[in-house]
């Protein structure tokens, strides 16, 4: 899984990034970012293009969120 942490970057660097990195995603992959908060604007978005998501607080700061996309 490719992890990838944008919790340095200033807005709205967070969200762009994270959402051309789940835009690449293949069918069955995952990938891991890390954000400074949660992102409900990202969530919004990947919600409509049909990717799965969890998220949770990191102990070292910020929110972990798993994006997946569906396979087949």
């Amino acid at each position: 899984m490719i992890r990838l942490d944008f919790r340095h970057l200033p807005a709205p660097e967070p969200l762009v990034r994270a959402l051309a990195a789940a835009d690449a995603l293949q069918s069955g992959q995952a990938l891991e970012v890390l954000t400074p908060l949660l992102p409900a604007p990202l969530l919004e978005v990947l919600d409509t293009r049909g990717l799965r998501w969890r998220s949770e607080p990191c102990a070292d700061g910020g929110v972990r969120v798993v994006i997946v996309c569906p396979a087949g």
